[in-house]
């Protein structure tokens, strides 16, 4: 067995007993659908040539057939470098591995476990600029985001080393200070001191932030994403797209290419994460809006487009709320 699934299989997937009211059809509990479970069954298969019980129902093949797609399933894992840590790669390696096999017999194995079915997956199309666009103000590289950091569906908040070029000139003094004092508490011990340093470091708009074993005096900003408009938290959908914009962004260094300041004093800009244009990504999943009343972009309109075509996230609604009329109302109703 590959060392990719043995590793998935002993830190992801807990065997179950039959009594275990968590049981998923899988196999595995319900915590570990998805990408863990598809690991685990294909180490039991490999063991055993064993499928999981259940899957017939999902299924329209027969016991034999499905041997045969687990057999190719464990060869293509091992062959992948790197594996699938995500559910669309596994979702993906499935869809090609079983290609040529029947579709409802694709989708039911996709659904057993809870992975994305193949209208749902979205390819990413636009590249990075080399250069930077017209109207960017500046660029930044920020440090890892934190889950905690996304507010909804396009919002987050980011922080950006003060050892950045442009960000090196603008820390004032009383931070550089604060920062400093707190070193020298910490390094005497004395952790009350330092969280009071800490807070005035924080109250100026910058933060210490543990990075590899390594404290980052840092710049906190509050990014909009230009050009898309999520739902709100409280309207339908609204859960959904924060989830997956902390999905894309969670433990990743973003480039930022920020246009200015909306009044709400966020920096608005064009977020890149890995090589991947985030607000494709979200527009393309049905989880924003092309918020056309400040940004034109032909290829903001088409993205919104194909989402509506094949009516994924909010779209599968007939008709949907904008979440620029949703916030008007309640202003109103205020």
């Amino acid at each position: 067995m590959g060392n990719a699934l043995r590793f998935l299989y002993s830190h992801c997937c807990k065997p179950t007993t039959a009594g275990d009211e968590s049981l998923g059809p899988h196999g595995v509990s319900s915590a570990t659908v998805g990408v863990s479970a598809l690991a685990h069954d294909l180490f039991h298969f490999d063991i055993t040539s064993q499928v999981p019980e259940g899957l017939s129902k999902h299924v329209v093949s027969s016991k034999k057939a499905q041997a045969n797609w687990y057999r190719k399933l464990v060869d293509a894992w091992k062959e992948t470098k790197p594996p699938p840590k995500t559910p669309e790669e596994a979702a993906r390696l499935v869809i090609q591995t079983l290609k040529r096999h029947q579709k409802a017999d694709v989708e039911g194995l996709l659904a057993f476990y809870g992975l994305p079915l193949p209208h749902t997956l979205v390819q990413g199309t636009a590249q990075p600029p080399s250069s930077l666009p017209n109207g960017v103000q500046f660029e930044m590289h920020t440090l890892p985001v934190d889950a905690k950091a996304v507010a909804d569906g396009d919002t987050i908040t980011v922080y950006v080393s003060t050892a950045d070029s442009r960000e090196s000139a603008f820390v004032p003094g009383n931070v550089h200070t604060a920062a400093v004092r707190r070193s020298e508490a910490r390094a005497r011990r004395n952790f009350a001191e330092a969280d009071a340093f800490h807070k005035q470091i924080i109250d100026s708009g910058y933060r210490v932030i543990p990075v590899e074993n390594e404290e980052i005096l840092a710049k906190k900003y509050r990014i909009r994403l230009r050009g898309i408009d999520a739902p709100e938290s409280a309207m339908p959908y609204g859960k959904e797209a924060k989830a997956e914009l902390t999905k894309i962004v969670q433990g990743k260094s973003l480039r930022i290419l920020v246009y200015g300041d909306d009044r709400y004093g966020r920096s608005v800009g064009d977020i890149y994460c890995n090589g991947i244009f985030v607000q494709e990504m979200m527009l393309k999943k049905g989880l924003a809006w092309h918020y056309t009343a400040y940004d034109k972009r032909q290829e903001l309109e088409t993205w919104e487009k194909q989402a509506r075509a094949k009516r994924v996230g909010l779209w599968a609604s007939k008709n949907p709320e904008m979440p620029w009329e949703w916030r008007k109302d309640r202003r109103e109703a205020a």
